[in-house]
């Protein structure tokens, strides 16, 4: 055999082994996938009930940008050669994997073919269908504290344009929520030199001001206009609320805290935003940066009006030797009923036989702490009644009732949509189907 040929056999035998070698890697990978796909199933965490990556199959090269880039745990995975959805439910909008993918075959979908979200209806710039009324932050549908900075910030430069200078209102604008787009807009609106006032119905920092105290935000670099970059990964509530406070003080932004809007009338110059309190402010434009979750979702149980049932978590350290039930299987239940445990008896009821929406982390620290025998898990169960010092729990059939002694109650069952609100402004909302975030919202 000549020398030619024994390179060529030295090199087909070279490429034969790094095709064998990563043949054997695609398929360890997709049987790791498969099992974590099976376990995403039984555990009801593959099916998303909110904001996940759409990967279209035609366009995907498996270049892998999309898992590297994912801050979440195994969202994705690699099976057949593309990319594929594994834990849906863990996915929290970061856009990541949208920004990483070189062949832009991943968007980001609301909703899926069979289960609708409701949503308000807004186009590119942020503009409702009701002119001069915008949305932007988690009513729209993109809750990431990131994302609704973004978003606030982009609403803002998009209500700049058209303003009239020689309007007599009394403001150029008026911002609807406080949370982390109010914050950003109310920011936006003080550097492009907009006379602006953000009212909120509570607190500053919106949803973010009713996490428990201790909660670790989980956030990403963000930047805040007349701040700039703000990295932030995980940090506490309370360094987050600290920054934003410093940056309103410090930029005298006109902000009233517990004024709840409650109409928002049409004029010939703009529109009147009318409070609970009885005030009135006239602008031009408004923007609505409120959450999704306004109001909190009740469980419409006999004694739930009683004065020890709370629907959100603030001072957990000064509870204290307490019988406290949570009612609850998502992160904000899990999160105050560990906060809780050290210094009271818990209980957690949930109506599913286990936890289907948890991030990886606090699942991983809820169990341990239900196997330590730190909190009892009371599930599948459902509050049939609250009395003064009991609370009647029901498992799977009537048959199954349970009373344990009770202190305090704290209900963790989502909120309800403004719909009503958003209709008495005159905006649509419509229940959307895999429907795909538009580019700006990433």
């Amino acid at each position: 055999m000549s020398i030619e040929s024994l390179i060529y056999v030295f090199v087909a035998g070279i490429v034969i082994l790094v095709l064998g070698l990563y043949m054997r890697k695609i398929r360890r990978e997709d049987r790791q996938t498969s099992i974590k796909i099976e376990q995403a199933k039984e555990s009801g965490v593959h099916e998303p009930v909110s904001l996940h990556p759409f990967i279209d199959l035609g366009t995907c090269i498996k270049s892998g940008a999309c898992l590297k880039a994912c801050p979440e745990e195994d969202v994705l995975g690699i099976r057949g050669g593309r990319a594929t959805l594994v834990n849906a439910t863990h996915c929290v909008g970061h856009g990541a994997c949208f920004h990483a993918c070189p062949m832009e075959a991943i968007s980001l979908r609301i909703g899926t073919e069979k289960r609708g979200v409701e949503l308000p209806h807004v186009n590119q710039n942020f503009e409702t269908n009701v002119k001069g009324i915008f949305i932007a932050g988690e009513l729209g549908g993109m809750g990431l504290i990131k994302n609704s900075v973004e978003q606030g910030k982009q609403a803002m430069d998009s209500m700049a344009a058209g303003l009239q200078t020689s309007a007599d209102t009394d403001f150029d604008i008026v911002i609807v929520g406080a949370g982390p787009a109010g914050i950003s807009a109310s920011l936006q609106a003080k550097k492009l030199g907009l006379k602006a006032i953000t009212l909120d119905q509570d607190s500053i920092g919106g949803t973010v001001f009713s996490f428990p105290r201790a909660k670790v935000v989980m956030t990403a670099p963000m930047d805040l206009p007349l701040h700039g970059p703000i990295k932030l990964f995980n940090t506490s509530k309370t360094e987050l609320l600290a920054i934003w406070l410093e940056l309103i003080k410090k930029h005298q932004i006109q902000l009233k805290e517990h004024e709840k809007v409650e109409r928002i009338v049409h004029t010939d110059f703009g529109y009147v935003v009318e409070t609970a309190t009885g005030s009135s402010y006239s602008c031009q434009k408004v923007l609505l940066a409120i959450g999704r979750r306004g109001t909190p979702r009740k469980l419409g149980v006999v004694g739930e009006e009683s004065e020890k049932v709370a629907y959100r978590l603030i001072e957990a350290e000064y509870i204290q030797q307490k019988h406290v039930l949570v009612v609850g299987g998502g992160d904000s239940a899990v999160e105050s009923a560990m906060l809780l445990m050290d210094n009271n008896t818990v209980s957690l009821s949930y109506r599913g036989e286990q936890f289907s929406r948890l991030k990886p982390l606090n699942k991983i620290n809820i169990e341990k702490a239900i196997s330590d025998g730190k909190i009892k898990a009371l599930m599948p169960s459902n509050v049939k009644e609250i009395k003064e010092r009991t609370v009647i729990l029901e498992g799977k059939s009537s048959d199954e009732r349970v009373e344990i002694e009770n202190d305090l109650v704290y209900i963790f069952a989502g909120g309800e949509l403004p719909t009503g609100f958003l209709q008495q402004c005159g905006i649509e909302v419509m229940k959307r189907f895999a429907y795909t975030v538009k580019s700006h919202h990433s």
